[in-house]
């Protein structure tokens, strides 16, 4: 087992390497440029370095890292891929084992590095020094043993390949996805392989970085150049890690990323005829365009693969391959075509077509170029889909496409936690649920593994709790929590973090995704204990609080809160002194108290308990006496009408409502016969609809519904405080006839679960509220103290007439068997027993089997 204690202690001995520049590329990067936003270009590198050895030793502790993505091979073998998604001065690496891949005598490596150039969902460019950080880079070494270390220096080889075609990026946050443009005649193959010629390739370049204010460097005429080939020894002059903009780099928190193969479940082809068809050099473009103009017709016919295709004289073919579900990793086909053919491929989790591009469309797919010769092809990036549309052009002999599969790159799971149920639906909702946090578990969070891919902190919150219950591995959570510790200057979290967004540092916020944020790393804290890391958020929670308070008026409330409210997609009155924003801040007040005083720090307990208590005398004024429960919000003072399910659960999870108000809440805010769905970003078809969000954004869009008698439900995202204010009021044996409402979320075959309830991706994580739910609310296995180190188990099977599961805690898996009036239990930890209308119990650690 390799691990970090097997390399230099805040050093390395392998050397920052990347392409050779040409004189112009110098000259773009010289004089001046250091800790600016640059003009950069998507490159990509091959590295080889070719090396003998007497004797494989039992252990070869190898680490990897580089700028932005890389796939490493040894002797043609796969070994890794990475770095995980971070913020460019918080790199991690990648460490492992490579003996099992070498042989004895002549080996080689071999690295693919894809730099994005310009910021996308995925990644965010560093602001680089006078050379480091100004394009790609690749830092190697490995432990030989006897034979010494082999480390990346000017001795490997080096190729810049113009087999992909960068595209333009579309400049929109709905569009930030890699698109792979590859030419297979322009590629050399079988570059990783031992015996390939690589003589007529450079040698790489090594890049040296400085601590020196780029003014400094300017001042005394150095070039990049000139710094690059200065003595390691010379001042402020480094060629190894550390380094800015990089930092120490960071070692790998996540197992690697893996899982199944998976194949189409169905396969359609149809020939279309086309004059004159316009070649957009865009893939998505491409197919998107055939899908607007032409609907599947009557000449679809079903197929199998390897499918020959026959194609029109003027035209092209068009395939449909379904996976029939969600899936997400990296592509993979076989097509053998005559040189020239094109292979344009969109992915999409809908092909709904609605003939309009909008901010739910998915820009991700792949342009392959055949050679005529080779037709096995794997993408470098990862795409999450259920639906692969082919587009295939080309003349001479009949294209034939032989296989189409993806191979998953998801985060494995620690195994032994699960939940049943005496009702199927339930069970299939629960498992839709793992299935959608396992989509989006992978070298972050995600929203969606689809439209996306980026990783919000305030999405987290939902599939970070699933975590928690679910998985007896916790590295995913942590590595969360960490990457979105990454605040503004003026302490609040971005919009989403490690990607294009927030590397354009001036972009608006959604301030309550902070608090969400803030809330999982409370939950962490109750489940797992983690308090060293736990001690390491505190301040950016603080930071987090303060930002509020600066909006805090006489009356305790908060008001005229800047930026993105956005609360939920339901239709959320946030307008001038907000129920909703004001009780989230409460809550991350409460929660941060408690962290606080956990940890010791009664400063900062004591801060935060005095502006609870302020924000909760003014909290009153939302109360409406004649209809039970909290309105949206305020104008200048005066409660409004419109109220949402939202306002009165988050009264009561921020401990905000009175106790003996709870039950009455919840019996308002679960009232059937008074709640609407209404979201402002679609029309009465669900389809999300421009129109209607322009005339919401101007303020040209009134409530359609009784705002004096109807209340806004929650959509799926928010319903976890839904659940959690119904439990907290000790109505949790409702939640099993509630949980069947996420069923209108999984719909046309998918087993994963929608963004809202009636739109957006049908994978999006931070629906997934049930599959924690069903643990901790009905099976009822919750801690009874921060760490996990005793549970409390207060079953509420509500109409269910069974239920059983584990829950993992830090001491083992807690097993949990409920059947009428009888429970079984296995316990790692001491606990204590609620049964619902029966006494509370204490037990002990080990196996129990109770009758109420």
């Amino acid at each position: 087992m390799v691990s970090r204690n097997d390399f230099p202690e805040m050093s390395w001995y392998g050397n920052w390497i990347w392409l050779p520049l040409t004189d112009e590329e110098e000259r773009a990067l010289g004089g001046g440029n250091a800790g600016k936003e640059l003009e950069r270009p998507e490159v990509h590198a091959l590295f080889r370095k070719v090396f003998r050895i007497e004797r494989v030793p039992e252990k070869v502790p190898a680490r990897i890292s580089a700028d932005s993505r890389y796939a490493l091979y040894a002797n043609g073998v796969e070994v890794s891929r990475g770095p995980a998604r971070a913020q460019p001065y918080r790199l991690q690496y990648d460490f492992f084992d490579l003996a099992p891949f070498l042989t004895e005598g002549e080996n080689v490596l071999s690295v693919y590095v894809k730099y994005y150039g310009v910021p996308r969902s995925i990644w965010m460019p560093a602001l680089p020094d006078a050379r480091l950080g100004a394009t790609g880079m690749l830092v190697f070494e490995a432990d030989l043993d006897d034979t010494g270390w082999v480390v990346s220096d000017d001795a490997w080889k080096s190729f810049k390949c113009d087999a992909w075609t960068p595209l333009p990026t579309y400049g929109s946050v709905a569009r930030g996805l890699p698109v792979e443009v590859f030419d297979a005649r322009k590629y050399p193959h079988g570059w990783k392989a031992r015996d390939f010629n690589d003589s007529g390739w450079d040698n790489a370049a090594i890049i040296s970085t400085t601590s020196l204010p780029a003014a400094h460097l300017q001042f005394c005429g150095i070039t990049p150049r000139e710094m690059a080939e200065a003595a390691v020894e010379a001042a402020y002059v480094s060629s190894s890690p550390p380094g800015y903009p990089y930092g120490p780099l960071y070692p790998r928190m996540l197992p690697r990323l893996g899982g199944e193969v998976r194949y189409p479940q169905s396969v359609s082809v149809e020939y279309l005829s086309e004059e004159d068809l316009d070649d957009t050099g865009d893939p998505v473009l491409q197919v998107l365009g055939s899908l607007l103009r032409h609907d599947p017709g009557e000449d679809t016919a079903d197929v199998e693969l390897p499918l020959t295709l026959t194609m029109p004289e003027k035209g092209y073919a068009r395939i449909v391959m379904d996976m029939g579900s969600i899936v997400a990793g990296f592509v993979r086909f076989e097509l053998n075509a005559p040189a020239g053919s094109i292979l344009d491929l969109y992915y999409a989790d809908d092909i709904r077509a609605t003939g309009v591009f909008d901010a739910a469309t998915m820009f991700a797919g792949t342009r392959h170029v055949a050679d005529g010769e080779r037709g096995e092809f794997e993408v470098f990036d990862p795409n999450g889909f259920r639906y692969a549309v082919a587009m295939v052009r080309g003349e001479g002999e009949a294209p034939i496409l032989r296989s189409f599969s993806v191979r998953e790159n998801l985060c494995p799971w620690g195994e032994g936690a699960y939940f049943a149920c005496s009702d199927n639906e339930l069970n299939r909702i629960y498992k839709a649920g793992i299935r959608t946090v396992a989509l989006n578990s992978q070298d972050a969070i995600l929203d969606c593994p689809t439209r996306e891919q980026r990783s919000f902190p305030g999405d987290a919150v939902v599939p970070i709790m699933v975590h928690l219950v679910n998985n007896t591995d916790v590295r995913m959570v942590k590595q969360q929590l960490l990457l979105c510790n990454s605040p503004r200057p003026d302490g609040i979290l971005p919009l989403s973090v490690a990607g294009d967004v927030e590397s354009a540092a001036g972009m608006i916020t959604i301030p309550d995704w902070s608090l969400h944020w803030i809330h999982s790393v409370h939950a962490l804290y109750w489940f797992r204990g983690e308090e060293e890391l736990v001690r390491e958020l505190m301040p950016t929670i603080e930071r987090v609080l303060r930002w509020y308070g600066a909006y805090q008026t006489s009356s305790g409330l908060l008001r005229n809160v800047p930026e993105w409210n956005l609360i939920d997609w339901g239709y959320i009155m946030t307008r001038d002194t907000s129920s909703t924003i004001n009780a989230l801040w409460a809550r991350g007040l409460k929660d941060f108290a408690e962290l606080a005083a956990g940890l010791g720090d009664f400063g900062r307990h004591k801060w935060a308990q005095l502006r609870y208590k302020e924000v909760k005398k003014g909290f009153e004024a939302f109360w409406d006496p004649s209809r039970g429960s909290y309105v949206d919000h305020l104008t200048g003072g005066e409660r409004r009408k419109p109220m949402s399910q939202l306002a009165g659960a988050l009264a009561i999870c921020s401990s905000l409502a009175p106790e003996g108000r709870r039950e009455d809440i919840v019996d308002v805010i679960t009232d059937e016969g008074r709640l609407v769905s209404r979201s402002w970003m679609v029309n009465d078809t669900g389809m999300i609809d421009p129109r209607g969000i322009r005339a919401y954004l101007l303020g040209k869009s009134p409530p359609d519904w009784d705002v004096e008698m109807e209340i806004v439900r929650a959509e799926p995202f928010m319903q976890y405080t839904v659940h959690d204010a119904i439990a907290i009021a000790g109505k949790a044996d409702m939640l099993p006839e509630l949980y069947r409402r996420w069923s209108l979320a999984i719909d046309d075959g998918y087993d994963t679960i929608r963004e809202t309830w009636t739109f957006g991706s049908h994978a999006h994580a931070w629906s997934c509220t049930p599959s924690r739910d069903v643990m901790v609310y009905t099976l009822g296995v919750r801690p009874a103290v921060p760490g996990f180190a005793s549970a409390c188990i207060a079953p509420r099977l509500g109409p269910l007439q069974w239920a059983k599961g584990a829950v993992p805690t830090p001491y083992g898996l807690l097993s949990v068997d409920v059947d009428g009036d009888s429970i079984h239990i296995d316990s790692p930890i001491p606990f204590t027993l609620e049964p619902e209308g029966g006494p509370v119990s204490l037990h002990t650690q080990g196996v129990h089997d109770i009758r109420f």
